[in-house]
């Protein structure tokens, strides 16, 4: 997979991992962003991923800077899906590439500001 800010140019290292406004799957050496566009999947999968990413921090209530009041089973089911859709990447990529989860956590750091 081409990388723009990798040394090589080129990475087989790669994260699935949701983020407001960015796309699912990461260089997992600069941790650049990479265009879901560009990866060698299938366009299902593509569409899945931008889906499950585009609903990243949905059990935040951002006007208040808090979690919703179900935030924690909803970020868990986020959790969940995405680690699903990792493995969909992975069989599709192959074995030439290694694919990781990086799960959301951002309920804990909410959970433990408010402690």
């Amino acid at each position: 997979m081409k990388c723009n800010f990798c040394k090589k140019e080129v990475t087989f290292n790669l994260k699935v991992e949701g983020d407001v406004g960015a796309d699912a799957i990461w260089c997992d050496e600069c941790y650049c962003n990479l265009d879901i566009y560009d990866m060698p999947i299938s366009n299902s999968l593509k569409k899945q991923l931008t889906t499950w990413t585009q609903q990243y921090g949905e059990w935040m209530d951002w006007s208040k800077d808090m979690l919703c009041s179900n935030g924690v089973q909803m970020e868990e089911e986020h959790n969940k899906i995405g680690e699903s859709l990792t493995v969909k990447v992975r069989n599709e990529l192959g074995d030439e590439y290694k694919v990781r989860f990086s799960p959301s956590s951002s309920t804990r750091m909410y959970a433990n500001r408010d402690s």
